[in-house]
């Protein structure tokens, strides 16, 4: 016999360990069927590769927070505030967690398109994960197969999962939340780690959106406290944990921030009174709900039939606008969650199965209303937030369905499922006609003919009822699969985006895309006369297209030139057509309308939706010497100075914010600024128009509309390229 050394046999055995481990990872629980693990692996492996694929079209995406990034790359100081550039004037107008892992990468990789946008995918592959896990656990492997395919294939994640706004971040965190909640509903024991998890996800997810992360917690919380298997005051004491959890770990930057002197921070972005509190419960509160939003473009308008950002009422997920973004599966997820109520109301109070319809119904309930009547600013792409509760439902819905299959009513209702899906994704498809039309009548068809086989589930032969389950799933998913690889094999830049082929929404598309056109239509939908959603009560001012031209609209402080074109006497001439080159427009025009695009030529509507094209010539004369000031130069309106922050990565003072409508800095402030050689240029209109009047976005009578005037009677303007340049450093 020949003896084993312990080194031998820790050789040995560290191999086996590993393979071992291996075969855990590839295999799964040994609860599972031998296909369950390996199918979720190729979910996530063909999630993410339609994610990365084309990724680098978007460029900078929307180039708002892109510039936000690039200054927490090089800042650690802009890192912590969310500033707008490293020199720290002015932040976002949200907290900064959404920016945080962007800023990193980019801190690790460098500044690119892939650095900022990779993190956004691995955000939603890890929401297609987490979502699988918390419906696999109740409903079995293929109800979170169902459930991951869904969420990776509806338009609207696969937009936002590819660009750089919180939402990204805000999906995965709720859906994080909801996980933490089922599991601390399973047992008594080991339920407050749970909520603790769930709690530091709202907090993460405030700091990420502010108060968009508690539109699902009441349901969440009241589910818990009347379903969780543990005495009442347990209970209760354990949603406290949770809430001191939600309290701690989103109120320690809030209270760094508000403790922070004024005078040694960035000015809160979105603010009135550079109050982060005021921007939570204003702006970003109280404001989205009933419209009466301060420094925002023309004011949430007070909401109702018509008023706001588009027209409010129980259908608003179904319009023309937002319907081909979220709802194709929308009206079967509300049928299989009334059947999974139905199904499961008998149940024990501690029913799992029923608190996870409870919790994923009252989740996509909560948020379906707060959406569908909110009067202030809405743009369609929020609507991801509804995307994994409404594909938990199906997955759940289509399990617990398929069980009860031998009685009618639960086959019926998966053909009722299967039915309602086909016809709805038919009216969607007809509402693009020009895109994939055989594919409208093919996904009726193939609809109606599941249903009739999934009516006679029960009692045909196993192997039939599954062909009628999998070609219903086909059809219902056909229609989204279609507008999900359109969105990927398209660039999306600026502030409103959408998914989808054109027409199926108002957003920036690029090249060429971004902003509502002027050219006598919005992508086919409006017809050239009506403005997109997204501008309240109408294009700004009163303006309107007729016959291809714009017509007298006017924006506070300035009257609006459409992109690329020349405006004169309120009408807008054709654009040259050529990237970088724009036409004149009297004194008062809004900064950066004129201008072509965005970053990489991605349309847009200037420095309010969109950023500006930076030249060669523009660019190389901000570099010159731009180490010896603080801010290499300063334009009204976030999105104007990203893009020229972008090009030489030097900060640029975005003077007002985002709408150029924020009180920072006051003008007694930029006067100071220049005394003091801290900015080398401001940056005015496209085209070196005559005037130069730039009053912003916010213009009239406040801070950025006083600073253009000051600047404009006290230096002289040069036209560098496409762009007009005031050298701050020699007075007139």
């Amino acid at each position: 016999m020949t003896a084993t050394t312990p080194t031998a046999t820790a050789a040995h055995a560290a191999p086996t360990a590993r393979t071992g481990r291996l075969a855990r990872l590839w295999r799964g629980r040994p609860e599972d069927a031998p296909w369950a693990r390996p199918a979720f692996l190729g979910l996530l492996a063909v999630t993410t590769v339609l994610y990365l694929w084309n990724l680098s079209a978007s460029g900078y995406a929307n180039s708002f927070y892109s510039a936000a990034v690039q200054a927490g790359g090089e800042s650690w100081k802009a890192f912590f505030f969310g500033s707008l550039d490293a020199a720290n004037a002015i932040t976002v107008d949200k907290p900064p967690a959404a920016l945080w892992p962007m800023a990193l990468s980019v801190r690790l990789f460098g500044l690119g398109s892939w650095q900022i946008l990779v993190p956004e995918v691995l955000m939603g592959v890890g929401t297609v994960a987490v979502l699988y896990a918390a419906v696999r656990r109740r409903f079995g492997a293929g109800a979170g197969l169902i459930a991951g395919a869904v969420l990776a294939l509806t338009p609207v994640a696969a937009l936002m999962f590819r660009f750089n706004n919180p939402d990204a971040l805000l999906a995965l965190l709720m859906t994080v939340a909801v996980y933490g909640v089922l599991r601390a509903l399973e047992r008594a024991e080991g339920a407050a780690k749970w909520l603790v998890l769930a709690g530091v996800a709202f907090g993460f997810a405030f700091l990420t959106k502010t108060l968009q992360a508690f539109l699902i917690l009441p349901p969440l919380a009241l589910v818990y406290a009347v379903c969780a298997p543990a005495r009442p005051l347990r209970r209760f004491g354990q949603l406290g944990l949770a809430g001191l959890a939600l309290v701690v770990s989103g109120g320690w930057w809030v209270a760094l921030v508000e403790l922070w002197p004024a005078a040694s921070r960035p000015y809160v972005g979105g603010s009135q009174n550079n109050s982060f509190l005021e921007l939570t419960f204003g702006y970003n509160g109280l404001g989205r709900i009933n419209g009466n939003e301060v420094g925002s473009v023309g004011g949430g308008g007070g909401g109702g039939q018509g008023g706001g950002w588009g027209e409010t009422g129980p259908l608003r997920m179904f319009n023309d606008s937002i319907g081909g973004q979220i709802s194709w599966l929308l009206p079967a997820a509300l049928l299989l969650l009334l059947a999974g109520l139905v199904v499961t109301w008998r149940a024990p109070r501690t029913d799992t199965a029923r608190a996870a319809f409870l919790v994923w119904g009252g989740a996509l309930l909560m948020t379906l209303g707060v959406f569908s009547f909110m009067a202030g600013i809405f743009h369609e792409y929020y609507t991801v937030a509804l995307a994994p509760y409404l594909a938990a439902l199906i997955g759940m819905g289509a399990a617990v369905l398929w069980e009860e299959r031998t009685r009618f009513a639960a086959s019926a209702g998966l053909a009722a499922a299967a039915g309602v899906t086909a016809w709805w994704g038919w009216t969607l498809l007809g509402r693009t006609p020009d895109h994939l039309p055989w594919l409208r009548w093919t996904v009726l068809v193939a609809g109606a003919v599941a249903a009739l086989g999934l009516l006679a589930a029960g009692r045909a032969d196993r192997r039939l009822g599954l062909a009628a389950a999998g070609l219903g799933l086909a059809a219902g998913l056909a229609g989204p699969f279609a507008y999900t690889l359109e969105t990927l094999s398209t660039g999306h830049q600026g502030s409103i985006v959408t998914a989808g082929p054109a027409g199926a929404g108002f957003g920036g598309r690029g090249p060429g895309g971004g902003g509502p056109r002027m050219d006598g239509g919005d992508g086919g939908r409006n017809g050239g006369t009506q403005p997109p959603n997204g501008f309240p009560n109408g294009f700004p001012g009163g303006g309107q297209t007729q016959g291809g031209q714009f017509q007298g609209g006017q924006f506070p402080g300035g009257r609006m030139q459409p992109p690329g074109g020349q405006s004169q006497g309120g009408q807008n001439q054709p654009s040259t057509g050529q990237t970088g080159q724009t036409g004149q427009a009297p004194a008062g025009q809004m900064p950066g309308f004129g201008e072509r695009g965005g970053m990489g030529g991605g349309g847009g509507m200037g420095g309010l939706l969109n950023g500006a094209s930076v030249g060669a010539e523009a660019k190389e004369k901000l570099l010159q010497d731009a180490d010896a000031y603080t801010w290499a130069a300063a334009a009204v309106g976030a999105q104007n100075a990203a893009s020229y922050q972008l090009a030489t990565e030097k900060p640029v003072m975005a003077i007002g914010g985002f709408n150029g409508s924020d009180p920072s800095p006051t003008l007694a402030q930029f006067k100071e600024y220049v005394a003091e050689g801290k900015i080398h240029y401001f940056i005015g209109s496209g085209g070196g128009g005559t005037g130069g009047g730039m009053g912003g976005p916010g213009g009239g009578a406040g801070s950025s509309s006083e600073i253009s005037t000051w600047v404009q009677e006290n230096f002289a303007a040069v036209t560098v390229g496409s762009a007009t340049f005031y050298d701050l450093t020699s007075e007139k």
